[in-house]
């Protein structure tokens, strides 16, 4: 028995009749660019997050740039994130003429540390971007104070954390946006690409909806740049299906994480952790291989077991080649450049069967 690292069959055959249902449907309507199923998928996904306003695009790496200019960012800004996540951030804070700044992560959770946000501020700062990673809640209330403070921008990147809450309130719900991914391997996944903004400002979502196609204010005239960036209507009707059970594919990745926190007891790997109040949605299972075991033999024994894994993430933005001209060196953020040494994702998807769990956590104790 090999255990892949995801199988997005295993949730499709799930819902086959339900989802096939809904794209037959959709196909026959001929509304296939924007229309009623974006409509009521941002009702849904709207009610489902507690907030006012929610606006499909193409995807969530869209979805971060249009909610950065909606809320004001202007070129030149400075924006604080975090070096320990995937590009997507850093990447349109470039792209738009802005300059990333990154701040050390904390080594338990490995979102960015609030503490130093407050001194990475400087006159040029106009927004916050944390980083949810993996499905753990960044320390939203020590960040909205400073971001208050401060007069600064915060918005949320979700991409990995769909129904992931601290105090109860939804991650995406705390800034002034939150962004989201619907790629297909994400814990609300579509069949293919998607993304959305959520807000209670109107301003905001009324200028991403601008933004988003084209930059029109009203049908053929044009305020400004924009995108081709709508939320397909189908992909919006599929995952309308796959909303409803989110909370329970949830619990399922919860399940299995406590599984695997059962089975490694007693052994040097350092699972993931969980702040009190948060509650941890396990996008990746993630944990710590200490150097003195060495993570590439512990790999080599998943390899050989047929045990799917991955680094997420082996090399962290402030030292990637295209931001060389900040200035970064390396032992400048060292919880996480330690992270990239030492994090190793596992297989969890709400499919995932408890022996297949059972054989992972063999697998690494056959490793030590």
């Amino acid at each position: 028995m090999t255990v892949p690292l995801f199988d997005l069959t295993r949730q499709y055959q799930m819902l086959r009749p339900e989802l096939e249902a809904a794209a037959l449907s959709q196909l026959a309507s001929g509304a296939y660019v924007l229309g009623p199923a974006v409509d009521n998928f941002e009702t849904l996904a709207a009610q489902f997050l507690g907030t006012k306003h929610a606006v499909g695009v193409a995807n969530g790496t869209d979805a971060l740039q249009i909610a950065l200019r909606a809320a004001g960012f202007e070129r030149g800004d400075e924006v604080i994130t975090s070096p320990f996540s995937f590009y997507s951030a850093a990447e349109v804070v470039a792209d738009l003429g802005g300059k990333p700044v990154f701040v050390d992560v904390d080594a338990d959770t490995f979102n960015i540390g609030a503490a130093q946000i407050e001194a990475a501020i400087t006159e040029k700062t106009r927004a916050i971007i944390p980083v949810h990673i993996f499905g753990h809640p960044a320390p939203m209330p020590e960040i909205m104070a400073i971001a208050q403070k401060h007069g600064l921008s915060v918005i949320e990147d979700c991409a990995q954390s769909w129904g992931a809450t601290l105090d109860g309130k939804h991650t995406g719900t705390w800034g002034d946006a939150g962004t989201v991914s619907f790629f297909p391997t994400k814990n609300l996944g579509a069949f293919g690409e998607g993304g959305l903004i959520c807000t209670d400002d109107e301003k905001i979502a009324l200028k991403s909806k601008q933004l988003r196609t084209h930059g029109q204010s009203q049908q053929y005239i044009y305020d400004e740049i924009g995108y081709n960036s709508r939320l397909h209507a189908l992909q919006a009707a599929l995952l309308s299906v796959k909303l409803p059970h989110s909370q329970s594919f949830n619990d399922a990745r919860r399940k299995h994480a406590a599984h695997y926190r059962e089975l490694l007891a007693n052994t040097p790997f350092v699972v993931p952790f969980e702040r009190k109040g948060a509650r941890h949605v396990y996008h990746q299972y993630t944990l710590r291989v200490p150097a003195e075991i060495g993570r590439q033999k512990v790999m080599g024994t998943l390899k050989e077991r047929g045990i799917g894994h991955a680094i997420y993430y082996p090399k962290p933005l402030h030292l990637q080649p295209i931001f060389e001209d900040l200035g970064y060196k390396n032992g400048e953020l060292p919880e996480t450049e330690r992270a990239c040494r030492e994090v190793l994702s596992l297989p969890i998807f709400p499919e995932l069967r408890e022996e297949e769990v059972e054989k992972v956590a063999a697998a690494l104790k056959a490793a030590l």
